[in-house]
């Protein structure tokens, strides 16, 4: 028996009985003929990182078969801002290892995932999907090493307050139903993913919880297991599509926005990164945190003040970067550590056999679960392009790794086990830190200061670092944020103009 197979959630890996990279066409067109597809729908993000949907009615093998080879053509100036109608053809090639059983459609439908092709059938240089693959070629190629990536998806679920069973304000931390109200949307949603190919690694909800004007928020968090960078940036998208139909079904909002008002818990989109080489984890020595591990997390140091220009790009997002409350600010690392920028979590460093001390029937486990050791970049949030955001975490990772001052920097910007940096007793240590940027336009001047991280080996255009700086500069969000702080209500109006966002 595959064990990898036997019980993985994902309909069509169970159906053809291998992964979802051994996909072939034929597979694609077997399980469609013996399954009775009817609907194939191509999925794909333009520029803003938004899950865009064009559908076909499969007429017959042939045609089913054309679809899949030659792909379709779209309105690329429709799509990307900065493509010109006179030239904005593109094609739309479907990736067969992204194919997934809708879970919405009452008549049996496949989607797939599609990248997006020029008029002479090469990639588009400037699709975000494409630069997160020519950032993870490169550092392959460079390091030797894979680097793989999961996601912390936090959103907010608002409706008509409940009078039963109410949580205190902010106290909904991994909190039961039903005192959690969207337990049942967010497990639904958890199937959902799981069953179109996200490796989920568990759900709870989250601190925020608060109500206002007859609503409550609620907030959740789905989070994923370690896979490759760039499955991890599909399987976000992913659910984010599927978790805000499933609010529409349910007749109520989710938000992946920010920050929703002064004083509540904001939403991260929180990535965890890991290097793997010939399937081995390269985090850990004899227990110890490796040295490539250590550089890497020092090349996000280093591209610390430009990262907020892919992972926060809108001005809500610095409502949540503010010093001196949970959201990281300060350019350091650390263990075990939320106020960090960087968190290096437990990672069963130790051989510990805690099951057996725990159920003491057991027999001795010998089993060694380094392999689990990530480290989390904290500042990012779901307003994000995700696979922008992956494919500068991945450059800066490169970037610390190749540095020769890389464990130097690591050094330089550790803090201690305990140290709350956004203690005032620890005003000292903070302020010897780098900030990060406190709005877009200051996120805009620091990109073109590291421009060259991201450029490097032609992974970023530099006319994509020009479009993004102007992008962030336009909101002209110099001092919003000071404007706004003691403003609740003009916050709430920005969030409401913003909601859907991300």
């Amino acid at each position: 028996m595959n064990t990898r197979i036997s019980m993985n959630p994902n309909l069509l890996v169970q159906y053809l009985q291998k992964q979802p990279h051994e996909f072939t066409r034929e597979d694609i067109i077997r399980y469609c003929r013996e399954n009775g597809v009817r609907f194939l729908n191509f999925h794909y993000c333009g520029w803003g990182g938004r899950l865009k949907t064009l559908g076909f009615v499969i007429q017959s093998e042939d045609h089913l078969r054309t679809i899949l080879e030659a792909g379709e053509r779209v309105d690329g100036s429709s799509l990307f801002p900065f493509v010109q109608a006179g030239r904005s053809d593109l094609y739309v090639m479907p990736r067969y290892c992204t194919a997934f059983v809708n879970p919405f459609a009452e008549i049996p439908t496949l989607g797939l995932l599609c990248a997006f092709m020029d008029r002479d059938g090469n990639p588009f240089e400037s699709a975000p999907t494409y630069i997160l693959h020519k950032a993870h070629k490169v550092f392959q190629e460079k390091t030797g090493m894979q680097m793989e990536a999961m996601g912390e998806l936090e959103y907010y679920v608002i409706a008509p307050e409940e009078p039963l069973y109410k949580v205190a304000d902010q106290r909904g931390y991994h909190e039961s139903a039903p005192f959690n109200k969207f337990t049942e949307l967010r497990v639904e949603a958890m199937r959902m993913i799981a069953e179109c190919g996200g490796l989920i690694k568990y759900g709870h909800s989250e601190v925020g919880n608060f109500t206002a004007d007859g609503k409550i928020y609620e907030q959740n968090e789905i989070e994923f297991l370690p896979t490759n960078i760039e499955d991890a940036a599909d399987q976000l998208v992913i659910a984010k599509w599927i978790i805000r139909q499933l609010a529409y079904k349910h007749g109520v909002e989710v938000t992946f926005a920010p920050k929703i008002t002064v004083g509540k818990a904001g939403s991260g989109m929180h990535v965890h990164c890991r290097f793997t080489k010939d399937g081995e984890s390269m985090m850990l020595e004899n227990g110890e945190l490796t040295d490539v591990a250590k550089k890497a997390i020092a090349g996000y140091m280093m591209a610390g003040t430009s990262l907020p220009a892919f992972g926060n790009p809108h001005p809500l997002s610095f409502m949540r970067l503010v010093p001196h409350q949970e959201a990281p600010t300060s350019l350091c690392w650390s263990f075990s550590n939320r106020s960090a920028l960087v968190r290096v979590p437990l990672g069963w460093q130790k051989k510990m056999d805690m099951a057996r001390r725990v159920n003491p029937l057991e027999a001795p486990i010998d089993r060694d679960y380094g392999i689990k050791q990530t480290f989390e970049w904290r500042a990012s949030d779901g307003f994000a392009d995700t696979y922008l955001l992956m494919s500068a975490l991945c450059c800066a990772a490169r970037y610390g790794i190749e540095s020769p001052e890389g464990l130097e920097v690591a050094e330089r910007t550790y803090v201690g086990l305990g140290v709350n940096i956004h203690d005032k007793n620890n005003q000292e240590i903070q302020e010897a830190l780098e900030q990060l940027p406190a709005s877009c336009y200051e996120a805009a001047d620091e990109l073109e200061k590291d421009r060259l991280i991201y450029t490097a080996e032609g992974v970023f255009s530099d006319s994509i670092i020009d479009y993004t700086i102007k992008v962030l500069k336009d909101f002209h969000d110099n001092d919003l944020r000071h404007q706004l702080e003691e403003s609740p209500s003009q916050i709430h109006k920005l969030v409401m103009q913003n909601i859907d966002n991300g």
